[in-house]
């Protein structure tokens, strides 16, 4: 008879250490993905083809942004992007580059270099809502910029922001505030202050998916738009005061009426989750009224209304594809299988690190990016930000930003899908 094993008191602290280390990351996964690993936090997992069946169907709301069919499709030729000054253009678009520039101790031509010329250029005020933060040179250009009398504060998350902020190679927040620059995070929610944009001197907003980290830059694929525009400012310089007051989530007032306008000819749309739903008022209606094409690149995509969109312009006979990123694509939440089974050509990303766009590109024409992941935590729970641009230039770099990882992609292995 085998004898029997018995567990001391230390071997029983170290596994209960082990179980609430796990947890923890469970649940910041959850957070961030919407994907509930092992059923922790949501109950037994609900199968994508259940979920389907119970939810109700799509209503397209009503929205100053969806097109008018009686309007032709072309608009007015804007200034080309360039890689350099800030006064190139009044837009600009930033990929991050995992292949070429994946050294965070080269600067040179990466999107930190970009970043750090804006707080460089800035004579009066940077106001950061940024999730989390790890680089050293942003700091010190914040810091030189705050002695130089530059009005520069910075909202964050409080897990992922300055809790971690006390992590091996973090101490980035603490050199801020040593520096007499005030930090303020989310007051401990369980939800996230997941936003990414920066606004400089009142007249300029930076935002996308990317995070303000050695891995945001150089292991993931990511975003950054760069719009001057003094009225844009002011609706996210808005948006920030609302948290800077300790004003989050659900509870936050709502000024989503004065959040469109026209920069240049070419209008523009800001959803600030979750005060405000973008995927039910804007993001599944766009997608909706679709001419030609869908194209999409995903971190986290577990919202079962967008798919069932893009599947029925699919089957319309329009152009619809899309990149995930590989990590959680396969679980029961995600839904990559419902497209997939919904014969949607779809791939999962090639990249090491992760695909953490956020993106859709509409009809050649319309951009969606921002923080907000396709997740139903994105837009009921946390604080996120959704800009959606009308301009075929910047859709055309988005577009190719598209076909490269798309060729980079590997396909879905359909032994793994176990379509019905």
């Amino acid at each position: 008879m085998p004898k029997r094993r018995t567990v001391s008191k230390a071997q029983g602290g170290i596994i209960v250490l082990l179980f609430t280390v796990l947890l923890f990351i469970c649940g910041a996964f959850y957070a961030l993905t919407g994907i509930d690993v092992g059923g922790l936090f949501s109950g037994t997992p609900t199968s994508t083809l259940a979920v389907a069946n119970t939810l109700p169907p799509v209503q397209i709301t009503d929205t100053p942004f969806l097109p008018d069919v009686n309007v032709p499709t072309d608009t007015p030729v804007v200034v080309e992007p360039t890689m350099t000054p800030v006064s190139a253009g009044w837009w600009s678009v930033y990929f991050t580059d995992p292949i070429n520039h994946h050294d965070p101790n080269v600067i040179s031509g990466s999107v930190e270099e970009k970043l750090i010329e804006y707080i460089n250029a800035a004579q009066s005020s940077v106001h950061i809502a940024s999730f989390e933060f790890d680089l050293n040179a942003v700091a010190q250009a914040l810091i030189v910029a705050k002695q130089r009398g530059v009005d520069v504060r910075w909202v964050t998350d409080d897990e992922h922001g300055l809790l971690a902020d006390e992590e091996p190679g973090r101490g980035q927040f603490a050199m801020l505030m040593n520096a007499g620059i005030e930090v303020k995070d989310d007051l401990g929610r369980s939800a996230l202050m997941h936003n990414k944009f920066w606004i400089f001197d009142g007249q300029i907003v930076w935002t996308g998916s990317t995070n303000v980290t050695k891995s945001g830059i150089y292991d993931q694929n990511n975003n950054v738009i760069v719009i001057r525009s003094p009225e844009l400012a002011t609706i996210y310089e808005g948006e920030f005061d609302e948290m800077w007051n300790g004003l989050f989530g659900a509870k936050s007032p709502s000024t989503l009426a004065e959040q469109s306008l026209v920069v240049e000819g070419t209008p523009i749309q800001v959803i600030f989750t979750s005060e405000d739903p973008a995927l039910e008022t804007a993001i599944i209606p766009l997608v909706q009224s679709a001419r030609s094409s869908v194209y999409f690149m995903a971190f986290s995509f577990t919202d079962y209304p967008l798919a069932d969109a893009m599947i029925q312009r699919y089957q319309a006979g329009l152009d619809v594809a899309g990149v995930f990123e590989s990590f959680g694509s396969e679980t029961e939440a995600a839904e990559l299988r419902t497209l997939f089974c919904g014969e949607v050509p779809v791939r999962q990303d090639g990249n090491g690190g992760f695909l953490h766009h956020k993106v859709i590109i509409v009809d050649e024409r319309y951009v969606v990016t921002g923080s907000l992941n396709f997740s139903t935590n994105a837009e009921t729970s946390n604080d996120e930000n959704v800009i959606i641009i009308d301009n075929p230039d910047v859709a055309r770099l988005y577009v190719e930003e598209f076909e490269r990882v798309w060729s980079l992609g590997k396909d879905v292995d359909p032994a793994k899908m176990a379509c019905q």
